[in-house]
């Protein structure tokens, strides 16, 4: 898989564009980066849309996952 230069300079700005709405947000993957991601942690995710629908998953960590969690906050960087 090839990486297109264009493409990411506009995932770029859009990371970038995402963090200035939502500022908090890179605070929070910091200290869950920091402090929780191990092997055992349980990752849940919720959406609520606006008519007011639910979905709900979570899973617990493999040391995989820890890897490749960590892996792709390195490729960001």
């Amino acid at each position: 898989m090839a990486v297109n230069p264009m493409e990411m300079m506009k995932m770029g700005q859009r990371l970038k564009l995402f963090t200035e709405q939502h500022p908090r947000f890179p605070a929070f993957v910091k200290q869950v980066k920091a402090d929780a991601l191990v092997p055992g942690t349980i990752m849940e995710m919720k959406v609520t849309t606006p008519e007011g629908r639910e979905y709900i998953t979570n899973i617990r960590l493999t040391p995989e996952d820890v890897e490749t969690l960590h892996m792709a906050g390195e490729f960001r960087q």
